[in-house]
């Protein structure tokens, strides 16, 4: 094999100095600790996002109740508000048990954002902030609105008149494009959604059943956002969501962090020293799990543990975090070939933005081989009858993971004696139609040789 240049160094130097780098290469299951983690106190001065920034954004989506109440129906979006159910799963806590034969320490939840309303993803949190960002500052430019007005006005014919004037642009893999079709058409705005090769035929045609233009294109994430940022950089009325280096997305998932702190309060959970909290975050180009990672710390401090997964194939933000090159190096440069089952994080370029957010932050990355998705896709829909998406359950292997790989968090879970609350974040899986679903299911109940 060639010994190819990346990043300015050899191949084989970069597997010299990070060993695990050679399995990572080998597209073998692996468990990363972060060297560059720090207490959070250490780091939180220098930290660029505030506590501002993020009330702010949550104080925007309030703003917007009465548009979404306006423009979706009560069954779409309920009492207009973009929240996910927190679900307590003991039965698969047991199946856990009982198949990795694992003493789990502490107890199992499901952050459900397979059931935000409207986009069925976790998507729905950047991507509708995102937009709702700029749509705002539109009106407000043009003295439509001000921010005291009644925004239920968003939905009316004058401002999508005027919104038609311009136009969204995003590359996606399926899930983000999902949320940004829908909420800019529904505002008005002319949409158009670049879609990589992974993506699914259903999320394009639900795309279209809105009005939207979907193009898409024989490659990956990456091309796909590079084309969208071309096309929509020759229009001045375009405005590009760059899903790899977006402040606005990251601070739309950070709010997640307090709904978060919300309902375990409701459940009467405790997150202290003698009770933490481990979030497993399902990780393709990173916004997502970083925006909820710096939102958890700004929270919870050194008591929330938030570590991200990533399918063998796509293990971008590890390669990205091991190297110290975050969005310098891909996947595909150490000859890794992005083809995984997960299709909402089949990135091979992570975000040059989320990643050096989070570096400080971060506790631990592992890897996760699509065979063993559908395994426990499979148990989660036999235990507790939840169905999601192949990469939504990327986060359910955490635990194990964690007990059989984690040095420093395991330490973590023994002083807890059993007071740890596990958080498995669902990113996605609602609109899934129902056949796939079905095969999903089917696919791993024989990978189980049931």
């Amino acid at each position: 094999m060639m010994d190819r240049m990346i990043a300015g160094k050899l191949e084989s130097k970069w597997l010299e100095e990070y060993p695990l780098l050679k399995k990572v290469v080998q597209t073998e299951e692996v468990y990363w600790e972060n060297p560059s983690w720090r207490p959070y106190q250490t780091v939180a001065d220098a930290l660029p996002i505030k506590q501002g920034e993020i009330d702010e954004a949550a104080a925007l989506f309030q703003r917007f109740i009465p548009f979404f109440t306006e423009a979706f129906s009560e069954a779409e979006l309920p009492g207009g508000k973009i929240i996910s159910p927190l679900k307590g799963i003991s039965e698969m806590k047991k199946e856990l048990e009982a198949f990795y034969g694992m003493d789990f320490n502490g107890d199992l939840w499901l952050k459900c954002d397979n059931e935000l309303p409207v986009a069925g993803s976790i998507k729905a949190r950047g991507g509708f902030y995102e937009i709702l960002q700029h749509a705002e500052k539109l009106a407000i430019d043009h003295g439509m609105i001000e921010k005291d007005g009644n925004y239920a006005a968003f939905h009316s014919e004058k401002f999508q008149s005027f919104f038609a004037k311009y136009s969204i642009a995003v590359g996606s893999t399926g899930n983000l494009g999902l949320s940004i079709g829908i909420i800019s058409a529904k505002l008005g705005f002319r949409v158009t959604v670049h879609m990589s090769r992974d993506a699914k035929d259903w999320k394009k045609e639900k795309l279209r059943s809105y009005g939207v233009q979907v193009v898409e294109h024989p490659a990956d994430f990456s091309v796909a956002v590079e084309k969208g940022r071309e096309e929509c950089a020759a229009d001045p009325a375009c405005y590009f969501v760059d899903d790899e280096d977006s402040k606005a997305l990251f601070l739309g998932y950070s709010v997640a962090a307090r709904e978060l702190e919300k309902q375990l309060k409701e459940n009467n959970i405790q997150v202290d020293e003698q009770h933490p909290l481990i979030v497993y975050l399902p990780c393709g180009v990173g916004g997502g799990p970083g925006g909820v990672t710096y939102g958890l710390k700004q929270i919870f401090g050194d008591h929330a543990h938030c570590i991200f997964a990533e399918p063998t194939h796509s293990p971008a933000m590890l390669v990205g975090m091991m190297t110290g090159m975050h969005d310098k190096v891909s996947v595909q440069d150490f000859g890794i070939d992005n083809l995984t089952a997960a299709d909402g994080l089949a990135v091979g370029r992570p975000s040059g933005f989320a990643g050096p957010m989070v570096e400080h932050l971060l506790s631990a990355i592992y890897t996760i081989g699509d065979d063993e998705l559908y395994k426990l896709l499979y148990l989660l829909n036999r235990s507790e009858g939840i169905t999601l998406e192949p990469s939504a359950l990327a986060g359910m292997y955490g635990p194990y993971q964690l007990t059989g790989n984690g040095q420093k968090l395991k330490e973590t879970l023994r002083k807890s004696n059993g007071r740890a609350t596990h958080v498995v974040w669902a990113t996605g899986g609602r609109l899934v139609p129902e056949q796939e679903a079905k095969q999903f299911i089917a696919e791993g109940k024989r990978l189980m040789n049931e």
